[in-house]
This record gives structure tokens, C-alpha cells and sequence, in this order.
């Protein structure tokens, strides 16, 4: 019977993390799509609270299944305590801040690139998964992330222009800030989820939205009130809107799977897989050139992530 319990969790977060993979690697791509000539004709505050929303929802359907098929245990309740609830805002302001700048740092580069980019977060997830979550990291993986980093180097070079890098000074610093609000934010609520087990996921993940509903809300106040009232809440969506939002909604609810049933270091090689299938999707999407430089660049970082994940942590 272990045995048996063993192997549905082994498939389950298989099939976790093939969902999350494919689901990044459409992401960045209906951002792009989501455009008009170039610029957002909708609120990005207001998508980021529907995608909240949609989570919670999403989170609250699912638990009403298992209420009905196993009842109400103290483990999939939705009351709670403030000690067990305190500790959400935290990485509920984090991921509103990295939302955002996902959507802004496509003003610098391009999908491709960002996906290469957005690697950058497994040099913090190593650095706070040794902070916050007390675990050693092999020699391999620190080895990963010196090849990383020269990975996400050799694709921004563009040889036929005179500069290095193809991204901007603003948009590095960008994917940057991004990458250490991502890790922070992934460690930290991967240590909430597994600091009691047996808590139904659904539970955890209804109160992180909810506080990312709340932040979110605050953010359309503040930024795009005005724009809100005289234009409408919905102005400038699309079909590509939707589509966006619901990726992001099932993104974020894959992650925290992910978290749940195995680490940050799969989310991170799964993120990997997923730009090397954004940079071949963009090819006939966007008429994306594969350069030599990007090519090898992409391998490198597999490779730094393949032997990242491969290598176990000490703990």
C-alpha cells in the first residue's frame, strides 16, 4: 500500500509539473498577444484582480467537491485561525508587485527573452531556500547556477548589433527585481503550505488569494481608479484577455501544487522546458529568429537546471 500511495503522489506531481510547463510556456506569449499596437488598451490592475478572483473561485469549487464527497474535517475547513492565516500577505504583496512588472518588463524585450530572463529566479531560490528553509545546497547546484547565469548571458547576445545584450539596462534590473520577488515569494509560501501537511491545499490556496484579491483591489484604486470609472472595468479586453487571465488563474494554482507535492526546484526546471518551448512557439508566432547565441544560450541553461534538479539537497 506505500508503495501504491507513493506512486499516485510521484504521478500526480509528474502531471503537476507537466501542466505548469505547459502552461508557462503560453504565458508570456498571450501577454504579447494581449497588446495593441504595442500598448495595454486594458487595466493591467484589473486583470491581475480577476485572475485572483478566478483562483479563488477556482480554489472554492474544489473544496465543495470534497465536501460533498469526504464531509467537513478540520483539515479542509475554511476557519481558521489569525496565526494561520497572518503569514499570507506577505507573499500575497509579492507576487501583486512581480505581476505587474511581468506585464511592463515586455516594453524591454521581447518573450523569448524574457523566458531566459525569468531563469534568473533559480539563483535566488537557491540563495533563500539556504535562508528560510535551512537546506544546503550540493556543489552541483551551486556549479548550475554559475552556468545559469552564463547561460541567460550568451542568449541576450545579438550578433548583429554592436551592443552585448540585447535587453536594456531596464529591463535586466526589471527581470532582476522580478526574480528576487519570485523567489522570496516561492520559498516563503512553499514553507507555509509544508508547515502543516495535512491542510488541504485548497484551504491554503483560498487564503492567499483572497489577500491577493484585497491587494490587488487596493492596486486598482490607486493606479487606475479614475481610468475604471470613466471607462469601465472590462474596457479594452479581448478574447486574448480571457485567455491570459485564465492562464494565469491555472498557472498560479499549478504552482502552488507543484509546492505542495514536490518543490521550487521543479517549478524552476519546469520553467526551463517552458522557455525553450516559447522561444520555438514564438518562431512562428512572431517570426522569432533562433540565433546560434540564443540556441546555446537555451542549452546551457537546461543543462545548469537539468543538474540543478537532478541534484539532491542536503538538508
Amino acid at each position: 500500500m506505500p508503495e501504491i500511495g507513493g506512486f499516485r503522489q510521484k504521478s500526480r506531481r509528474s502531471f503537476v509539473t507537466l501542466i505548469l510547463t505547459v502552461l508557462t510556456s503560453s504565458q508570456s506569449i498571450l501577454i504579447v498577444w494581449s497588446k495593441r499596437a504595442g500598448k495595454y488598451e486594458y487595466s493591467v490592475t484589473t486583470a491581475n484582480f480577476l485572475v485572483e478572483a478566478l483562483k479563488c473561485a477556482l480554489s472554492l469549487v474544489a473544496l465543495l467537491r470534497i465536501w460533498r464527497k469526504d464531509g467537513v474535517t478540520d483539515d479542509n475547513r475554511l476557519s481558521t485561525t489569525w496565526d494561520e492565516v497572518k503569514v499570507y500577505p506577505i507573499p500575497a504583496a509579492l507576487y501583486l508587485v512581480k505581476n505587474l512588472l511581468q506585464y511592463y518588463i515586455f516594453a524591454y524585450v521581447d518573450a523569448p527573452g524574457y523566458q531566459i530572463l525569468k531563469n534568473l529566479n533559480i539563483i535566488s531560490t537557491g540563495i533563500l531556500y539556504q535562508i528560510i528553509l535551512k537546506r544546503k545546497l550540493t556543489e552541483i547546484q551551486w556549479a548550475a547556477f554559475i552556468l545559469l547565469c552564463a547561460g541567460c548571458t550568451t542568449a541576450q547576445l545579438n550578433p548583429s548589433s554592436d551592443h552585448v545584450l540585447q535587453a536594456p539596462l531596464q529591463g535586466w534590473v526589471m527581470a532582476i527585481v522580478m526574480a528576487l520577488l519570485s523567489g522570496f515569494a516561492g520559498v516563503y509560501t512553499e514553507a507555509i503550505i509544508k508547515k502543516r501537511p495535512s491542510r488541504n491545499i485548497n484551504v491554503q490556496n483560498f487564503w492567499l488569494y483572497v489577500f491577493g484579491m484585497i491587494f490587488n483591489a487596493f492596486a486598482i484604486m490607486t493606479q487606475d481608479f479614475d481610468a475604471v470609472m470613466n471607462d469601465g472595468f472590462f474596457h479594452g479586453y479581448s478574447l486574448i484577455t480571457v485567455l491570459m487571465i485564465l492562464n494565469h488563474a491555472l498557472s498560479g494554482i499549478a504552482v502552488s501544487m507543484v509546492m505542495k507535492y514536490a518543490d521550487n526546484i521543479v517549478k524552476v526546471y519546469s520553467t526551463s522546458v517552458a522557455m525553450l518551448l516559447t522561444a520555438v512557439v514564438s518562431v512562428f508566432l512572431f517570426g522569432f529568429h533562433l540565433s546560434l547565441a540564443f540556441f546555446l544560450g537555451s542549452t546551457v541553461v537546461s543543462v545548469a537546471i537539468y543538474l540543478h534538479s537532478t541534484s539532491k539537497a542536503r538538508r
